[in-house]
């Protein structure tokens, strides 16, 4: 059986879910009223009803992000919740907090969110056996360990292909608990990984002012599909709840192409996971939508720097260096490519993001709203594409059709029309009319033909029609089109009558957890979540970060990401050019935020702690 593999898009809505559905997603998540980790991007019951309906016509799927830790007073509101969302159709919840599975709840799929930190094959395997029919995978890891933990258990497996990334482990960054009491593990990240910070060492110099020091670039993963598809990877998840709708079908339609060229090569052994081919009037390009610039992150290892220092915002698409200044313009390589209303985006001489707008572009040259001084040779980017956005907004930008076949016969009554869809599904209407020969006896078959070919807004394609009547016989165009649209519609009925979704009842388990004790990193919340892990064995839980803070002296982020490695100061990979070590403690300070940098270089790893934590330093 040939093995499905899927691109899974973000709905921040209705509106974007639809959208991407349309430009190929073969399934999207999307929050529901409550208890997603991006608060900001919450759904009614209604609309993920209708989201629902709308991707099943295309056998695509519908999962709901349930994944903040619960409280116990939250519980309750929670499980009836779940039953809602199973009530209107949803194919499955994105889970962190494991009281869910000490829910009376009916038997809908759960996958493991990453916010649960998935990065070790032994807990991936207990998760499988706890009932998770899909764990989403770290962003950390490399291809050697993604096929380690695939070969441990034959559950499905998740892993990020685009978009922004978390520079924490997930699930375990409580930087905004600790400055605000903001709760990344209950939606509401504060993103203070994105501030300026001066890097200051253990002598009190300071030796980087004002830069977004804990900023990383954007993922893009997409020309390792292949390997990771080798790996155990299933389904390729792009980041972006909280991103436009341009960002939400650029990114869709170019791994929809991408992936696509990948099956049509090897399509003895996979396939695409849902129905239906796209058309497209715009040429998709990541960085032509949000982006910070790029990075594989680990997934080849660590061999490159990955911060994006100079701004967290979009630096978008790379045009080409400033020329000269020309009176009130700039002459910029490839400025050709520049349209009237283009925001650039350029580091000025302070090192800091800096940007224009393009009041006119024309005879090679680029008239700014405001005239900056840019000096020549500086790289200029363009992070607001105005021809692009205005393409790719328009909602025929993006079609998806159904592939279908249309049979024209005849009855002892009249006539029949058979519509027979890509997937297998049949409908037919019969209409009562007289057989009556055509004027001269000719055949009109082909304007029959090119009227049931008029699918217009509906989800079809008709790639082939057949006509088989004894005689040439007459009937009103209005009567085709009226069939036409009648077995279409019943098509269309017939398709959401016949999906299937997947169900599976949730067995409470006693299979032992391979750790005995907990800290506070596992965020355990609530009560049920703590005899989850009891009866798996565990014998001593720490309460979740945010019922025990200890003001100042508390560890806030664990991180793949370091800053010695940006700095080239890493004893492991810069030691032939490492030079004079830093003297540490590292600190980052903001305004009145300050920061303790901790390094342990045997799991290659770097720790942010408040400023009035001690901790012993390493020898490298």
């Amino acid at each position: 059986m040939k093995k499905k593999i899927e691109i899974l898009a973000p709905a921040k809505d209705l509106i974007q879910g639809i959208a991407a559905i349309n430009s190929g997603a073969d399934a999207v998540y999307i929050g529901a009223p409550q208890f997603g980790a991006r608060s900001n991007a919450t759904n009614s019951i209604e609309d993920v009803a209708e989201l629902v309906k709308y991707a099943h016509l295309f056998y695509a799927q519908v999962f709901v992000v349930i994944n903040t830790i619960l409280y116990d007073n939250e519980l309750e509101t929670c499980r009836k919740m779940i039953w809602d969302l199973y009530a209107i159709g949803v194919d499955a919840l994105i889970i962190q907090d494991m009281a869910i599975l000490e829910m009376d709840l009916p038997p809908i799929i759960l996958h493991a969110s990453t916010q649960a930190n998935n990065r070790d094959p032994k807990k991936i395997k207990f998760l499988k056996d706890a009932g998770m029919k899909r764990v989403v995978l770290a962003r950390e890891l490399n291809l050697h360990q993604i096929k380690e933990i695939s070969e441990a258990s034959d559950v499905e497996l998740e892993f990020f292909v685009t978009g922004a990334l978390c520079v924490s482990f997930s699930g375990n960054c409580y930087m905004s608990v600790a400055n605000g009491e903001r709760s990344a593990n209950r939606g509401s990240c504060a993103q203070n990984c994105r501030l300026p910070y001066n890097l200051i060492d253990g002598n009190g110099a300071t030796l980087i002012k004002n830069s977004h020091l804990l900023s990383i670039k954007d993922f893009d993963v997409s020309d390792q599909i292949p390997n990771l598809i080798e790996a155990g990877i299933c389904s390729f998840k792009i980041e972006g709840r909280l991103k436009d709708i341009v960002y939400v079908k650029n990114n869709v339609s170019y791994l929809r192409q991408k992936l696509d060229s990948f099956l049509e090569v090897n399509s003895e052994k996979y396939t695409k996971a849902s129905s239906g081919n796209c058309t497209f009037t715009f040429d998709s390009s990541l960085d032509r939508s949000f982006n910070r610039g790029y990075t594989d992150y680990f997934v080849n290892e660590r061999h490159q720097s990955i911060g994006s220092w100079e701004s967290p915002k979009s630096k978008g698409q790379y045009i080409g260096k400033l020329i000269q200044t020309i009176g009130n313009s700039y002459e910029i390589e490839n400025g050709n490519l520049l349209n009237n209303g283009d925001g650039l985006c350029f580091i000025n001489e302070n090192n800091e993001a800096d940007g224009i707008y393009v009041n006119r572009a024309e005879n090679g040259l680029v008239y700014p709203n405001v005239l900056k001084e840019i000096k020549n040779g500086t790289f200029i980017y363009r992070n607001n594409d105005a021809a692009f956005i205005k393409i790719v907004e328009r909602e025929d930008s993006a079609v998806r059709k159904i592939s279908a076949t249309l049979l024209l016969s005849e009855n002892e009554k009249g006539f029949e029309l058979t519509a027979t869809d890509e997937d297998g599904n049949v409908s037919s209407i019969t209409i009562d009319h007289p057989k009556e020969p055509t004027k001269n006896n000719e055949s009109i078959e082909e304007n029959f033909k090119i009227n049931l070919a008029k699918t217009g807004f509906t989800p079809y394609s008709i790639n082939e029609i057949t006509i088989q009547f004894s005689g040439n016989w007459f009937l009103p165009i209005s009567k085709i089109n009226e069939m036409r649209r009648t077995v279409l519609d019943k098509l269309t009925e017939t398709r959401l009558a016949n999906y299937h979704r997947e169900e599976r009842p949730i067995v409470k388990t006693s299979h032992p957890y391979p750790e005995e004790k907990l800290d506070f990193m596992y965020n355990v919340a609530n009560k049920s979540a703590r005899k989850f892990y009891e009866r798996h064995g565990v014998t001593e839980i720490e309460k979740a970060f945010e019922l025990q803070w200890d003001p100042g002296k508390s560890r806030v982020m664990t991180t793949k990401y370091c800053i010695k490695y940006e700095l080239e100061k890493c004893p492991k990979y810069h030691k032939d050019t490492l030079g004079v070590k830093v003297k540490e403690p590292l600190v980052l300070k903001q305004g009145e935020l300050e920061y303790k940098l901790k390094f342990n270089c045997k799991p290659c790893e770097m720790e942010i702690w408040e400023k009035d934590a001690e901790f012993e330093i390493e020898e490298d």
